[in-house]
Parts: C-alpha cells; structure tokens; sequence
C-alpha cells in the first residue's frame, strides 16, 4: 500500500498555509473553482515528482506576494512510514528531501513515489499535436526505468547543443562540421536506445489502452493506435545525414525521435476528426488508467491517482464504470475533486466504499 496520509502547504499558489489529513484511502475534495482543490492535488503530484503537473516554473507556484514556499507530506509505502519535503527558497533554489536526505538530482526521485493524473487540459492528449503524447509516455517510463529518464535528459540536453550550432551557422553562414559530427554521434547513441525503449512499451500498452477503452464506453468502436517512428524505416544516424542540408537551411533538427507520436484512429479515420466528445473522453481515460494499471504492474504498489474534476467529463454510466474500477476493483489511493459536494457523496455510496470528503 502507497498512499498520503498528511501534507502540509506553505506559501504554495493560493494556500498562505494549510495542513491536511487524510484518513481513507478514497478522498474527496470539493469547493467551489477557485478554492484551491486542483493546487491541492497538484501539491501531491508536486511531491512526487519534483516539480508542477502544470507548466509552470517553481516561482510561479510561490503565493502570490510572497516569496520561498513549502510542501511537506508523511506517508506509507509498503507498511513503512516515510517524509517528502521539497522547499522553493527565496532565490528560487530549490531542495528535495526523503526521509531527511537531501537529492543530489532531482531525477533519482522520480518512479519511487508513482502518480497519475487527470486533469481538464489533459483532452490535448487526444486533439492535440505530438508534444503531449510523448510527454506521457516519458513520464511514465521514467517512472518505471530511471536509465530511460538519464538517456532522454541527455538527448534532449544534445538535441539543444545540436540546435544551437545550426542556428549559429545559419547566422554566421560558417558551420563546425567536425562538433556537427560529434553531436550527431551522441545524438544517435541515446536517440536509438530510447526508440527501443519506447518500441517495446508500446507493443503492451497500447492493446492496454485499446482495451480499457472498451471497458469505460461499454462498447467497441474500433479505435486503433499505432506508435509512430520516423526510427521505423532508418536508423537516427540515416535520418541525420538524410536531413542535413534541411536541417542547415531550417536551423533545427527535424527528424528523430522528438517527433515520435501515437496516432489515434477510428474505423480507418483520424480519431479526433470524427470522435464524439463522449468518444474522445473515454480514450483519455483509457490511456490514463492504461498508465495506472502499467504502473501497478511494474511497481508491484498501486499508485496514487488524481482525478480532477473529472465529473464534468463523462456522462453518468461512464463516470460510474471508471470509479467503479478505480475506487472498487483497486486498492490504490484515489483523490478526486468536484464542485459539488453532494455529488462526490452520492458517487461515493453507490460504490459502498469508505471515503472522506475534505471541503474547501
């Protein structure tokens, strides 16, 4: 078992202070918008992986006026008890600490405390451009691989070098071709290991997704997803030489794993072109509980979920089958926030499990 059992917010967007206790496995939290229920959960994911679920930086979560900010949690991981303090100095420093050690990098943090989360802006998975897409399956196999997230921070921190050198030619009409060959030498080293990466976890996740979406529509409507490569047909070193002279004229590297995508199809036709809302709501679901259950799996914990103000996405039977499924069939901590008190109470005892409702 994995779960939050107390957090403590200082200074952190609109909490001055405040300290919560969580006394159930399923936690409700309503008040109206505004209230400060999505910084709430945000402080939790926060915690978990260092950072914001939104894009934002550590200075734009400090309250407003003030400066420096402070989340604190006590929670349990396999019966044990443990502490998460992660703190925003003044100067915009920030520390991280478990169980009192400070984190020499960030990144070792990420994977021992899993989270998913769902939030509104989380439909640009589905109408969106590629960006978001890759943005999940990182963040999840990050969680599950720390060598994928070293791997992926140095390609990404080559991809800029890379970048900058060709932009740099194009202005100064003069371009290094010997530093050009190193970068596309490490480019390429880290480029084709996070394809088979990213390969090999989408042959089992997405007939993952494609299932959980049955399960949440209640029906099939013949969504197909296929990982999309440029890495299919050539290797990162082919694409590079291939793209040279386009990437010297345009000034950036155009080809590589950074355009990996997941297509979304329907019947044959572009999903998000035809999809209804209801279909479209339900395949966001199902990739985040997709991401849930694959977490699970390979934590061998359940981990915490965060669902918010997800009443306003799915019509009743929906709404009901993802709860059900959830809060029933798993075991794992689930908050889920809502601007009607009344309607998470009703949803709660219809699934007959023990809750605590939390307002704001």
């Amino acid at each position: 078992m994995f779960g939050f059992r107390h957090i403590v917010l200082t200074q952190f967007r609109n909490y001055l202070y405040q300290s919560f206790s969580f006394t159930e496995r399923i936690v409700g939290i309503s008040g109206e918008n505004g209230s400060g229920k999505t910084n709430l959960l945000d402080a939790v994911y926060y915690l978990c992986f260092t950072r914001s679920y939104f894009s934002r930086t550590d200075a734009q979560n400090v309250h407003h006026g003030q400066q420096g900010m402070r989340l604190e949690a006590q929670l349990l991981k396999n019966d044990e008890a443990g502490k998460l303090v992660c703190i925003v100095r003044e100067n915009n420093k920030k520390e991280f600490y478990a169980n009192d050690e400070e984190y020499k990098k960030f990144s070792d943090h990420i994977g021992l405390y899993p989270a998913v989360m769902i939030a509104p802006d989380d439909t640009e998975l589905i109408t969106g451009g590629s960006e978001d897409r890759r943005k999940m399956i990182d963040t999840l196999l990050s969680q599950i691989y720390p060598g994928y997230l070293q791997q992926l921070i140095a390609y990404n921190k080559i991809l800029q070098q890379r970048n900058s050198l060709l932009k740099a030619a194009a202005e100064h009409k003069r371009l290094d071709t010997s530093l050009l060959e190193i970068l596309d030498m490490q480019l390429c080293e880290r480029g084709d290991v996070i394809y088979q990466w990213r390969k090999t976890f989408a042959a089992e996740f997405i007939p993952l997704v494609q299932q959980q979406y049955i399960s949440i529509a209640g029906k099939d409507d013949q969504v197909q997803l296929t990982y999309d490569s440029q890495l299919h047909n050539a290797s990162m070193a082919e694409l590079l030489q291939q793209n040279r002279q386009r990437d010297m004229y345009l000034a950036r590297t155009g080809a590589g794993i950074h355009k990996d995508d997941i297509d979304m199809h329907m019947n044959g036709l572009v999903f998000k072109n035809i999809a209804s809302q209801g279909q479209r709501k339900s395949l966001l679901f199902a990739l985040k509980l997709s991401e849930f259950l694959t977490l699970k799996q390979q934590k061998g914990f359940t981990p915490v979920l965060l669902l918010d103000d997800v009443f306003e996405k799915l019509d009743a039977g929906r709404m009901h089958n993802l709860l059900h499924r959830v809060c029933v069939e798993e075991q794992g901590q689930v908050f889920i926030t809502d601007t009607h008190n009344e309607r998470l109470e009703k949803a709660f005892i219809d699934l007959a499990v023990p809750y605590q409702l939390v307002q704001l």
